[in-house]
């Protein structure tokens, strides 16, 4: 997934533009956090990336850590959306969305030639564990993306006999994948594990008839 518009943000004319140096701090420091991690980037890194002074950093975000959540909330959340909520959403079937979804991941891939991993994948295991508002701010990414999932899964006769709790822990098993082949084909530098992923999930979709023709339209949580 991609994760920031930082070419695009350096290329703003310098101007009095609060929201927009806002936005151009966001972009960068969603890039850095995915290339090198939250912890290994510092403000003086983010600083220079973004061209901006320690002032002007500050004004808008307090601390690195405020930072780092407005990205995860701000970024990546938009970003998980995009890609993979929306699809499931209105796509004519879980199973196109979910095999589309994982194939332009695999083309992206392939195409930029390395594998920097999910954004949201990557904050959840540096940053979980350590803080509780991270953990907070990553669960509830995951909460949207498994409420569409799990929605999806329950909008047919064949998810309909479903339970809640059932389609919810079908809606992780998808998300499992996705993210445990993410992580392999970022330890290898190559798609291969997410193209194998997605054939072994598609017919895992397809055996049990999960969000076949049936489309669901749903506020976003976030």
């Amino acid at each position: 997934m991609k994760t920031s518009r930082a070419k695009a943000a350096h290329n703003v004319p310098r101007k009095n533009d609060p929201q927009g140096l806002r936005a151009r701090i966001l972009d960068v420091a969603a890039e850095l956090f995915q290339l090198r991690g939250y912890c290994a980037t510092s403000m003086q890194d983010l600083m220079q990336a973004a061209e901006v002074s320690g002032g002007a950093l500050h004004h808008h975000f307090a601390s690195k850590k405020a930072l780092g959540l407005a990205v995860i909330l701000e970024r990546v959340a938009p970003t998980v959306r995009e890609t993979w909520i929306d699809p499931v959403r209105t796509s004519e079937s879980l199973r196109t969305a979910v095999s589309r979804i994982f194939a332009g991941i695999a083309a992206g891939i392939e195409a930029r030639g390395r594998v920097a991993g999910c954004p949201l994948n990557n904050l959840a295991l540096e940053l979980a564990l350590a803080d509780p508002e991270f953990r907070e701010a990553v669960d509830s990414v995951f909460s949207e993306w498994r409420a569409a999932l799990g929605d999806r899964i329950g909008g047919t006769p064949g998810g309909a006999r479903l339970d809640q709790t059932r389609r919810a822990a079908a809606a992780m098993f998808i998300i499992s994948t996705y993210s445990g082949a993410m992580t392999q084909a970022k330890t290898s530098q190559n798609s291969a594990p997410l193209r194998s992923a997605a054939d072994e999930l598609m017919r895992w979709i397809r055996e049990r008839n999960f969000g076949a023709a049936s489309r669901i339209s749903r506020t976003p949580l976030l």
